[in-house]
Formats: C-alpha cells, sequence, structure tokens
C-alpha cells in the first residue's frame, strides 16, 4: 500500500514539474517592461483552430492547450512582430525577454525551440538576403525540424518579395526528411503551383464560373492590365482592396476577385451591400477550389498583377497596386 501510494505522489509531482499533461502544451511567460497588456497566438499548421488572445499581469502570462503532435504556435505582440514557439505533446516551454528588446527574447524547453533560438542569435544583424542564405544551410543542416518550415515560410513566401522557386525546392528537402508530415505535403504542393505563377510566367490556364453564371478563363486576362484577388468576407484588408479597385479606372483593369468563404450567400451580401460590380466567383471550396490552388494562391489577401498574360505582380499590398496603376 504505501508504495503505491509513493507511485502516485511520484507521478503527481512528475506532472506538476512538467507543468502539463501529455495531450496538452503550456508556455509560461515573463516580460520585463511590460507590466500589463495582450497580445495574440495563432498556429501556422492547425495546431489550435482560431486566434487566443494572451493576458499578461505583473509581466507574467500563461497559455495551455491541446497538443496531441508536434505544431508551431506564432506570438503576435502590440508592435507586429512575431515570435513561434513550438509545441509537442506534453511539453511545457518558458519565454524569457525584454519588451524592449523583443529579438533578443529566449524560449526553453524543447530542442526545436532551442534550435529557433540559435537560428535567431546567428542572424540578429544580418541583411534580408544574408538571413534567406542562412535559411538554406538551416533547412540542409535540420530537414526534419519544424522550425525549417516556419523559416522558409516567413522568409521565402509569406514576405515583401517571395521566391517560389527557392521555396519549392527547400520543401522538397523537408519532404524526404518528414515523409508522414501531411501539412508539409499540402504546403508543398501550394508552393509548387506558387512557383510556376511566379513573376515572368505565363498566366496558367484555368476556368472558373462567376456568381452571375459567366464563363471566365485564362484568355479573358490575356490583354491589358488584369488583377486577379483572393479575398473573403472575414479578413477586413482584403475587402479594402477590393472596394477600392474601382478608384484605380474601370478603363484601365480588368479585375477577378475569388472569395474564399465557406457561404456564398455571405459573398453575396457583402457584395450587394458595397455595391461591388467586380466578377466574382464563390464555389465554397475556400482554399481547396481548382482556381485557387491552379494559381498558387493561398493567403488572404493575396493577388495576382497580370500585363497581356504575363504576371508581373505577386501579393501586393494596396499601395503596391496603387502605384502600378499610376
Amino acid at each position: 500500500m504505501k508504495k503505491f501510494i509513493f507511485s502516485i505522489i511520484s507521478l503527481t509531482l512528475a506532472l506538476v514539474s512538467c507543468g502539463t499533461d501529455g495531450d496538452h502544451f503550456s508556455l509560461e511567460g515573463r516580460l520585463l517592461n511590460l507590466n500589463q497588456g495582450e497580445f495574440y497566438i495563432y498556429s501556422t499548421d492547425g495546431l489550435i483552430d482560431a486566434i487566443d488572445t494572451i493576458h499578461v499581469a505583473a509581466g507574467r502570462f500563461n497559455y495551455e492547450t491541446e497538443c496531441s503532435t508536434p505544431g508551431t504556435l506564432v506570438i503576435v505582440f502590440p508592435n507586429f512582430s512575431e515570435q513561434p514557439v513550438f509545441a509537442k505533446p506534453g511539453a511545457s516551454v518558458s519565454l524569457e525577454g525584454d519588451a524592449h528588446k523583443l529579438k533578443e527574447m529566449k524560449i526553453t524547453g524543447t530542442d526545436e525551440n532551442k534550435l529557433m533560438n540559435s537560428f535567431r542569435e546567428n542572424t540578429i544583424n544580418a541583411s534580408p538576403p544574408e538571413i534567406r542564405h542562412l535559411v538554406e544551410l538551416f533547412v540542409g543542416d535540420h530537414p526534419e525540424s519544424l522550425v525549417s518550415i516556419y523559416l522558409v515560410r516567413k522568409y521565402f513566401i509569406v514576405c515583401q518579395n517571395p521566391d517560389y522557386i527557392t521555396a519549392a525546392k527547400l520543401f522538397a528537402q523537408m519532404e524526404k526528411a518528414q515523409p508522414e508530415n501531411g501539412r508539409l505535403k499540402v504546403l508543398s504542393k501550394q508552393v509548387k503551383a506558387q512557383s510556376t505563377t511566379s513573376v515572368g510566367s505565363k498566366l496558367p490556364a484555368f476556368t472558373v464560373t462567376d456568381l452571375d453564371g459567366n464563363t471566365l478563363t485564362e484568355k479573358d486576362f490575356s490583354k491589358g492590365t488584369c488583377l486577379i484577388y483572393l479575398w473573403a468576407t472575414w479578413e477586413y484588408e482584403s475587402c479594402n482592396i477590393q472596394r477600392n479597385i474601382r478608384s484605380f479606372g474601370e478603363d484601365k483593369v480588368k479585375a477577378l476577385g475569388i472569395c474564399v468563404d465557406a457561404s456564398e450567400k455571405e459573398c453575396r451580401k457583402l457584395l450587394t451591400r458595397e455595391n461591388i460590380k467586380i466578377p466574382v466567383v464563390c464555389d465554397g471550396q475556400m482554399f481547396d477550389g481548382k482556381a485557387v490552388t491552379t494559381l498558387g494562391m493561398n493567403i488572404v489577401p493575396d493577388n495576382i498583377l497580370i500585363k497581356d498574360g504575363k504576371i508581373i505582380g505577386r501579393t501586393l499590398t494596396f499601395q503596391q497596386l496603387r502605384d502600378q496603376f499610376k
């Protein structure tokens, strides 16, 4: 009996010391120069379904989530800088840093976070081209790591000047080392499509039917300046770009909107309210729609700028689009 009680106590102490059980992941943090506040946390690979809020009190915070497989969380601070946190079932990690020096913060508790700390320290004063080169070297050394996926996504895909061709090559390396990673396979497929629709490429063949029943193909965008953009009723910036396209001048640009809403009804409701006359496609397939995957568009907002059938811009901001049409 004493032996049984001792075993229960030992197990309880082990769980307390780890901070969580085998089906959860926990994060605790301490930030200097930030007494109270809040920031957001989301996942790039589906570990959590929505954006959560983390509250800071007396410079400290705690966050816990269900975790059955390793995944990536991203903390978004008030200044919009981001900090990745690599989670795994049963793990508990700690974040320490200074709110005035967010680039120097450290996360301890797992090997993946240790790798990220090391990469950040090595690139703190590096230029963007140098960082990209170091990412390529990192992937070559650690193709099995979730950190590699995050770095390629951050520095080659979701950035001001995406390089989908290099990203596709790096993902191919990682796929060999992570053959069971389904999310990586999806990303790799998307990036391959993006690499064929990079700046300088010819607009690929596609066929869509807009909400008015009209059929459109790539041939409808083979002359003049054209814009294909991805939007959703729930994403403010994409809606703002859509409602302001008319400011470019209807005589200057032919546009097609692809809405990734699951509900055609919500899409139509916004178009009516905003009096949008641009042809819009909404097939309810969200990011799995055939045109979306063919064009390699997987973020909202996203866009492709075309001149005489040739792609001359990708994932441009509204200001960049406006400058193009000036």
